[in-house]
C-alpha cells in the first residue's frame, strides 16, 4: 500500500470564503442583501490577519429587475484569488413597483455599508471599484458619474461616500431612451418603461436622460477611470453607444478605455478569460 503525502496549507493561501445573503439594508420594507467574496482567512480573525483589499462592487443585469447575485459568483472568484473582495449587489426591481431611481439609490447604499464595515470585511475603503453588466452596467456608470449626488442619497450610511475610484461597464444602456427604441418589439417593453418611468408619460424624455449616462457627464468634472465594453452583434443594446459614451467622456479629458468585442452579442458569447483578464489588468493599473 502506497500513501502519498501532501503538504498542508497553513496560511490558507488560495482559499476563497462567500458569506451569502447578507442583508444592507431595508427600503419600502424590503430586505436588500448582497455577497460577499473574502479570502478563506477572514473567516478566522482570531488567528489570521487578512489585509485590507481593494473591493470590487458588482452588480449583475436584469433589465432594472432585482439582480441574481449569483451569476457571475463562480468567475468573480479569481478576482478573490488576484488580491479583491468582491461584493455582488442586489438592488430592488422596477417591476414591483420601485421606479427610477430606486435602483441606483439601492446601489449607492450598498457601497455605504461596505464602507462602513470595511474592517469586517477586510475591505479597503479608498480603494473601490464598481463593475456592471447591461442594466447593472447602467447602474455602475451612473455611480461613476453621481458620486455623493444628494439626489440619490438615503438616510442610510450617511457618514460613509458612495463616490467610487474605477468604473468597468459591460454593455451599459447609455441612452435610455434610443434603448427601448430600440427594443421596441421585445414583449414587455412598454410594460417596462410603464414600471421604471412612471405612468405620467410625459415625464419619461427628462427621466430617461437623468438615467443615461451620456447625458450626466458634467464638462469639466472629474470622473473615476472608466473601462467600457461592448458586443458589436449586440440585440439588446445597441453597440453604437458605447463609442458615443467614450467620445463624450474623451473630449471631457476623462480617463477612459472602450473595447470592442467582435461577433458578440448581449451576454452569451460576450464572455471570454480575455475579458476577465482585461478587466483584472485595469483595476489593477488603478489600485496595485
Amino acid at each position: 500500500m502506497t500513501i502519498h503525502e501532501l503538504a498542508n496549507n497553513p496560511t490558507l493561501s488560495g482559499q476563497v470564503r462567500l458569506i451569502e445573503n447578507v442583508v444592507y439594508g431595508a427600503m419600502d420594507g424590503e430586505a436588500l442583501h448582497l455577497s460577499i467574496l473574502t479570502p478563506w482567512t477572514q473567516r478566522f480573525p482570531k488567528q489570521y490577519q487578512t489585509e485590507p483589499r481593494p473591493l470590487i462592487v458588482f452588480v449583475q443585469g436584469s433589465s432594472w429587475r432585482t439582480p441574481t447575485l449569483g451569476e457571475e459568483i463562480p468567475q468573480l472568484v479569481q478576482f478573490v484569488k488576484a488580491g479583491y473582495i468582491v461584493a455582488t449587489v442586489q438592488h430592488r426591481s422596477s417591476i414591483e413597483g420601485h421606479p427610477f431611481p430606486a435602483f441606483l439609490q439601492d446601489v449607492k447604499t450598498a457601497i455605504r455599508f461596505l464602507r462602513t464595515n470595511a474592517k469586517k470585511y477586510a475591505i479597503d475603503p479608498q480603494k473601490v471599484a464598481i463593475w456592471g453588466t447591461s442594466s447593472g452596467a447602467n447602474a455602475a456608470m451612473l455611480v461613476g458619474l453621481t458620486g455623493d449626488d444628494p439626489r440619490y442619497k438615503v438616510d442610510l450610511y450617511q457618514d460613509q461616500s458612495d463616490a467610487v475610484d474605477a468604473v468597468v461597464s459591460c454593455f451599459a444602456p447609455m441612452d435610455v431612451e434610443k434603448t427601448f427604441e430600440y427594443d421596441s418589439n421585445v414583449p414587455g417593453n412598454k410594460l417596462l418603461q410603464y414600471c421604471l418611468l412612471g405612468s405620467d408619460v410625459s415625464k419619461w424624455s427628462e427621466i430617461e436622460k437623468q438615467m443615461s449616462p451620456l447625458y450626466q457627464v458634467k464638462d469639466g468634472q472629474n470622473y473615476p477611470p472608466f473601462l467600457l465594453f461592448h458586443g458589436d452583434a449586440d440585440k439588446v443594446v445597441p453597440y453604437e453607444q458605447m463609442e458615443e459614451m467614450y467620445m463624450r467622456l474623451q473630449d471631457n479629458g476623462n480617463s477612459v478605455e472602450a473595447y470592442r468585442v467582435k461577433g458578440a452579442n448581449h451576454e452569451r458569447d460576450f464572455w471570454s478569460p480575455t475579458i476577465y483578464n482585461t478587466v483584472q489588468k485595469f483595476l489593477d493599473d488603478q489600485f496595485k
